[in-house]
């Protein structure tokens, strides 16, 4: 069975929690981020790596061994970074599971046919209130 790595672009709030569930998972997983000051967000028992780079350099992708992940999770603060990043994950270095936040949806099909999973936080808000409003107010909160 193939070992998982995981490459997260971006150390914010949503990067910065899923290092730490992964870390605490003990999966190997590396954080990058260009702001090295934004690694004060992973928890203090995180147990990856951590590059301060750009998410679209190509050098320094090949440091973090990109050619041996199995997961590229692009969730910066910037969708153009984030589609850039995953287009480079998918297509230059051959990553099967590729994954972009993209907050305006209307740039989602800039990565339509590319293989590349997307999470539109616009979108999962819009179903959750949905389906709230569905259930008459009813909400699974600690069931």
């Amino acid at each position: 069975m193939e070992k998982s790595y995981t490459i997260i672009a971006g150390s914010g709030r949503l990067g910065a929690s899923i290092a730490g569930k992964l870390s605490e998972q003990k999966k190997d997983v590396m954080i990058i981020d260009r702001d090295k000051t934004a690694f004060r967000k992973l928890p203090i028992s995180f147990g990856g790596l951590m590059l301060a780079a750009s998410v679209t350099d190509l050098e320094r992708l090949k440091v973090a061994e990109i050619d041996k992940v199995t997961v590229f999770l692009a969730v910066t603060d910037d969708d153009c970074t984030n589609i850039c990043a995953a287009q480079i994950a998918k297509k230059v270095f051959h990553i099967k599971k590729v994954v972009a936040r993209i907050n305006d949806e209307e740039k989602i099909p800039l990565v339509t046919g590319m293989e590349i999973d997307t999470i539109c936080p616009t979108r999962l808000s819009e179903k959750e209130i949905a389906d709230y409003i569905q259930t008459g107010g009813q909400d699974d909160v600690g069931k």
